[in-house]
């Protein structure tokens, strides 16, 4: 693994109420949800997981507790960024099973202060000069990611659509489980 000067955020502290159970567990051609989003960091040079302490997952990897009692994103990505080592960092949710390392690079790469797919703002790149803007919105109460960037220099790149499958519910993990087969 070459040192990339990139950091490697997963974010794991979801709510999961559409999926009924925490979905960084569910699992998926073998692994847990969790397992394979932290295996697909494993392109950073640091990889971070950002949650809930009171959530007790068991994973095989620690987790920084994101220090808010909101579950949103942007307390996930303000934490991760505020605990980084590197000024560039690549952002994934926990439901995102077949995002690929090219399209984290592809997304570092294009990053002027924040970038992300279409639907964004998640997965994403994000430089720690946008944190600044982050905390100010976590610390007025707003919430969504989406508008809190929207005050950045941000890039939307275009993804294959197929890489971003979210899965948050159980029939949308019945779909990965089949495209994961398809895949083999």
């Amino acid at each position: 693994m070459a040192d990339l000067g990139l950091t490697g955020v997963l974010l794991v502290g979801g709510a999961s109420r559409r999926f009924g159970s925490p979905k960084a567990l569910a699992e998926l051609d073998g692994e847990t949800l969790a397992e394979r989003a932290w295996r697909l960091l494993e392109l950073c040079d640091e990889r971070i997981a950002v949650g809930k302490a009171a959530d007790g997952l068991e994973l095989p990897f620690p987790v920084l507790d994101d220090g808010v009692p909101t579950r949103a994103p942007i307390a996930g990505v303000v934490a991760g960024l505020a605990a980084a080592t590197n000024e560039l960092c690549v952002v994934v949710p926990v439901d995102c099973p077949f995002l690929t390392a090219a399209a984290l690079l592809r997304l570092a790469d294009e990053c002027p202060d924040a970038a992300h797919p279409p639907p964004g703002p998640l997965p994403g790149a994000y430089r720690r000069s946008a944190l600044p803007v982050l905390e100010r919105a976590l610390a007025a109460g707003e919430l969504e990611l989406r508008k809190a960037i929207a005050q950045l220099n941000t890039r939307v790149v275009e993804l294959d659509p197929r890489e971003l499958l979210n899965v948050n519910t159980r029939a949308e993990l019945d779909r990965a489980h089949a495209r994961a087969v398809d895949r083999r």
